[in-house]
C-alpha cells in the first residue's frame, strides 16, 4: 500500500477526515479506500475485522448487554474540482467532507480509540450508497452476512447539520404513461397529441396538497412531483406517447403498497407503472437503547429530534427490525455540491456525543466541541 493511502486512526478527527477525503471514492471505486480502512482497522486488536466486497465491518466482542451498529458510506459523488481537501478557518472544503466522510472519520477515530465501550459495537464502513439501490455495499451485507448488522440500535453518520433525525420517508416513483396517435404535424388533426394529454396530469400534481404527518412525535412533510417528462421523436411529429415521471417521498407511516394506492387513487384512468419503491423507517426512537443515545448525544449537542425527509439506508435496518437514527456532521443542503463544506467544530461536535454515548462519561454540556 502507498505511504500516501495510509491512514492514522490516532490523528485528531479533523486531520482524518481530510485523509479519508483525500483518497478519492466515487462510487465504483471504493476499493482503494476499503483497503485502506481495513490496514488501519486490523492494526487494533480490540476488533474483528470482516469484508465483503468494499465493505469493510469491525465488531467488539466484549459480551455487553447491548450491540450497537455505527455506519457509513465511502463512496461519494463525482469530483468537481473540490479535491484536495482545503482548511480555510473553522470551515473543510472538498468532496465527501459533507456526504459522508466526516462522519466516516469520527467512526474510524472511535472505532480505534474505544478499546472498552458500554456496548458491544459493529462499525460499519460500505460502498455503492451514491447509485442504484441493487448495488448498495449495505444492501448486500444484509443478503449475504445479515449476522453481521444483528443490533439493538444503530447510527447512520449520513449528515444532519449535527443533530438528531429519526428515521426517514419512504420513497416512490413512477410513470404516468400516455398513448396517442402519431401524424403529420401539417396534418395535426389526424393525429392526437400525446404531450397535450399531460397537461391534465400535471394539472393534478399542482393541485396537489402534501399531507405532514406526525409518526411517534416526529412531523414528516411528504411531497408529490413531477421530476421528468419525455415524449416526442422530431419537431414535424405529432408525439404519440408521453411519460410522467413521478416521484412521492412518505411518511414512514404507510407502507409502500399504501403509497402505491395512493399514487394510483390520484391518477385513476392512467397506465401506471412503478419504476422504484422503497420503504421508510419510523423515528426508532421508543426503544431504551434509542432512548439512552438521544440523552447522550443531545446532552452534547443540544436541541431535539427531529425527521429525516430524505431516504438514508437507517431503512435498511428498520427492515431488519434494528431501530436506526441519523447523525452525522455537515449540511445535508450542501451534499453533493461543488461548494460542499463543513465546519471543523461540527465534525468536533459530533465525535465527541458518540464518544460521552459509548463510553457513559458525563458530557460538559451542549455546544462546546
Amino acid at each position: 500500500m502507498a505511504a500516501d493511502d495510509l491512514l492514522d486512526l490516532s490523528a485528531d478527527v479533523v486531520t482524518l477526515t481530510r485523509q479519508v477525503c483525500d483518497l478519492p471514492s466515487v462510487s465504483g471505486d471504493e476499493t482503494r479506500l476499503a483497503d485502506a480502512v481495513e490496514a488501519a482497522l486490523r492494526a487494533y486488536p480490540h476488533l474483528e475485522v470482516l469484508r465483503d466486497g468494499d465493505t469493510v465491518v469491525a465488531r467488539t466482542h466484549l459480551g455487553r448487554e447491548r450491540r450497537v451498529v455505527v455506519a457509513g458510506h465511502l463512496d461519494t459523488v463525482p469530483l468537481a474540482g473540490n479535491l484536495p481537501t482545503r482548511l480555510e478557518g473553522d470551515v473543510l472544503w472538498g468532496r465527501g467532507t459533507v456526504d459522508m466522510k466526516g462522519g466516516v472519520a469520527v467512526a474510524l477515530s472511535l472505532a480505534a480509540s474505544l478499546t472498552a465501550p458500554v456496548h458491544d459495537v459493529t462499525w460499519v464502513f460500505y460502498d455503492h450508497e451514491e447509485v442504484a439501490s441493487e448495488l448498495n455495499g449495505l444492501g448486500r451485507v444484509v443478503r449475504h452476512h445479515p449476522e453481521w448488522l444483528a443490533a439493538d440500535f444503530a447510527v447512520l453518520g449520513e449528515p444532519s447539520d449535527g443533530g438528531l433525525e429519526g428515521g426517514c420517508n419512504g420513497t416512490l416513483r413512477v410513470e404516468v404513461r400516455l398513448a396517442g396517435v402519431a401524424a403529420h404535424s401539417a396534418r395535426a388533426w389526424v393525429g392526437v397529441n400525446a404531450v397535450h394529454a399531460a397537461g391534465e396530469v400535471l394539472r393534478r400534481l399542482e393541485a396537489y396538497e402534501p399531507a405532514t404527518v406526525e409518526v411517534d412525535g416526529l412531523a414528516y412533510r411528504e411531497s408529490l412531483n413531477a421530476v421528468l417528462i419525455s415524449g416526442g421523436v422530431a419537431t414535424n411529429v405529432i408525439p404519440d406517447a408521453c411519460v410522467v415521471t413521478v416521484n412521492y417521498r412518505f411518511a414512514p407511516s404507510r407502507s409502500v403498497d399504501e403509497a402505491v394506492a395512493h399514487v394510483r387513487d390520484l391518477f385513476a384512468g392512467y397506465d401506471i407503472e412503478v419504476t422504484d419503491a422503497a420503504a421508510g423507517a419510523r423515528p426508532g426512537l421508543d426503544v431504551p437503547a434509542a432512548q439512552d443515545f438521544a440523552a447522550a448525544v443531545l446532552a452534547v449537542t443540544g436541541g431535539s429530534p427531529a425527521p429525516k425527509y430524505g431516504w438514508t439506508d437507517v431503512a435498511r435496518f428498520s427492515e431488519l427490525g434494528v431501530p436506526a437514527v441519523n447523525f452525522g456532521p455537515g449540511d445535508p443542503l450542501l451534499a453533493h455540491k461543488d461548494d460542499e463544506r463543513v465546519p471543523v467544530a461540527q465534525i468536533e461536535l459530533c465525535h465527541r456525543a458518540l464518544r460521552a454515548w459509548l463510553t457513559g462519561e458525563q458530557p460538559d454540556g451542549p455546544g462546546t466541541a
